[in-house]
């Protein structure tokens, strides 16, 4: 008990980690809960809308995840002036994650033409394929304000002050539910625009959120202190910075994301019932992984603040009573997953047409067994990888991604789906091996403390001392 009170109490533990990432759990929480009655209300609109919905969203999440993992690696840098007492450095950092989220929403606009030949290309019925054309077009209008809002979120976490962080998202999860309500069923006097409806309402949600962050970041004082007005131009040495780390920390993010877009669009090949099921099992997911990633940022946020204060040791504490927390959340969760599947899958179910849903139905409550079995891994790799990020180290996150993405996530998928045939459970037994290995991988790296003598901040200038000598001259110390 005394220990438990000590862990508690001390600089890395229970308890700090907690303060900040109760605020970011809540955040993400907000999020998972608008993915979930998004696709909830979708599956309630139509059986196609729900089947469009994932591989559209997902396809346009892997295309803007490589910027806002780039953008969003700020917030390491920001942890790491803060915890170095550098303030004046944190708003110029934050402005060339402005700058690269301007070029993303650039990129993504000019994806747009490439929509109708691309989902072609991947063989869902034709039904399906306009859905995801549509919805997939509209995300990718408001693709620049969600990395620009990513980016600009990074000065409140850096400095774990995480809880404008929460409430922004919070009002934003309500402005884009009573939107999808209104515009994918045509209520309150709005037309009823279907899955057109959910992709306009998380756009005008993505705008707010980018505006009330930038709001925020230009008032209270905040350019006296940490120059978020006055650090705007385009510092080459940093940004260049923030590319060399950032970077692959936006191409793990990517790889990790398009390996599960791959096997969703293969699975998607089976059929409807299939990649219904899928979809609605991956959210269902979201509900366990969402809110510990707000975890996972507190514990990069914290790594990066004792490495620039000189105390890995303490940063290293702080990591382990993030992974202790976590675990005992995720465990529950996959305990829930195998028990009480009906209570996550009902909701699904609860306006959906019974006789076409009940394959998806049958299907799904075998997957989030598969869920649970992966959800408990995936807490090394929430909070390892988190870690060993928030010091530098993440041109080896990228590379390990690649290597499991490529080489036991899409290649294995499509040999047992589209060659040997072998159907659905199959294809999710190699996307929880994907997980296992990540996770222990992840956490073998972050045994080996290399991480401990990496910073992503350049070294500040030291001055020389001087001191009088006896004849009156100076002397350097």
């Amino acid at each position: 008990m005394q220990s438990l009170r000590k862990r508690w109490n001390s600089d890395g533990g229970y308890r700090e980690v907690l303060v900040i990432a109760i605020p970011l759990i809540l955040s993400t929480a907000t999020w998972s809960v608008q993915h979930f009655v998004d696709r909830m209300f979708l599956t309630w609109y139509s059986q196609e809308a729900i089947a469009a919905a994932m591989p559209a969203g997902m396809l346009n999440f892997t295309i803007i995840s490589i910027f806002m993992g780039t953008a969003g690696y700020v917030s390491t840098f920001v942890a790491q002036y803060y915890g170095a007492g550098r303030y004046h450095r944190i708003g110029p950092a934050l402005w060339q994650g402005v700058y690269i989220s301007l070029f993303g929403g650039f990129v993504l606009l000019c994806v747009i033409p490439l929509a109708e030949p691309a989902f072609r290309l991947i063989g869902h019925s034709p039904q399906i394929q306009k859905h995801e054309v549509v919805y997939f077009q509209i995300l990718c209008l408001g693709g620049g304000a969600y990395i620009g809002s990513y980016a600009l979120s990074a000065f409140f976490s850096g400095r774990g002050k995480t809880w404008p962080v929460m409430w922004v998202n919070a009002v934003t999860t309500v402005i884009n539910l009573i939107l999808d309500y209104a515009l994918i069923f045509g209520h309150w006097g709005f037309p009823e625009l279907g899955i057109r409806g959910a992709a306009i309402a998380t756009v005008v949600a993505g705008v707010f959120s980018f505006l009330a962050f930038a709001t925020l970041l230009i008032t209270g004082g905040n350019d006296r202190v940490y120059n978020t007005l006055r650090g705007w131009r385009l510092e080459s040495a940093l940004f260049v910075r923030l590319l060399r780390f950032g970077f692959p920390s936006g191409m793990q993010f990517f790889l990790e994301i398009a390996g599960f877009t791959g096997f969703v669009l293969v699975v998607g090949r089976l059929g409807t019932a299939s990649l219904a099921a899928t979809n609605i099992a991956f959210n269902i997911n979201t509900l366990a992984f969402m809110p510990m990633i707000g975890c996972g940022i507190a514990i990069s946020v914290l790594v990066g603040q004792y490495l620039g204060a000189q105390k890995p040791d303490v940063a290293q504490s702080a990591v382990y009573s993030g992974f202790h927390l976590t675990f005992i959340y995720m465990a529950s969760m996959a305990a829930a997953y195998v028990l009480v599947p009906d209570v996550f899958v009902a909701p699904f179910a609860a306006q959906a047409d019974p006789k076409g849903f009940s394959e998806i139905y049958a299907n799904s409550v075998v997957l989030l067994r598969f869920v649970a079995i992966y959800c408990v891994f995936d807490t090394m790799n929430i909070i390892f990888c988190s870690a060993i990020k928030g010091a530098g180290d993440t041109r080896y996150v990228m590379i390990m991604t690649v290597i499991l993405s490529v080489f036991v996530l899409i290649i294995p998928v499509y040999l047992v789906v589209e060659v040997l045939e072998y159907g659905l459970m199959v294809a999710w037994v190699f996307a929880t091996v994907y997980v296992i290995l990540l996770g222990v991988t992840f956490y073998v790296r972050f045994l080996g403390g290399k991480w401990k003598a990496m910073r992503v901040i350049e070294l500040e200038p030291q001055v020389p001392k001087i001191r009088p000598t006896k004849l009156g001259r100076v002397a350097k110390l």
